[in-house]
């Protein structure tokens, strides 16, 4: 069986925690900032765990992370 390449861009934007759990990053903080509230900015800025839906498509991209 070959290996299985790691899909770059997806090893960019996810980290696998201790427990096997997939953080990601939250998006629409890169511009356009001014119409946005402090807290929503702020709020942004923390990161949060991918869906148990999208957990196992994301594991597929990123199989040694």
């Amino acid at each position: 069986m070959p290996k299985i390449k790691t899909n770059r861009a997806a090893a960019k934007r996810f980290r696998v925690t201790g427990s096997g759990k997939v953080k990601r990053n939250k998006g629409f903080k890169s511009h356009l900032l001014s119409s946005k509230g402090k807290k929503r900015k702020r709020h942004l800025r923390q990161g949060t765990l991918v869906s148990a839906a999208e957990t196992k498509n994301i594991r597929r991209l990123i199989p040694y992370l």
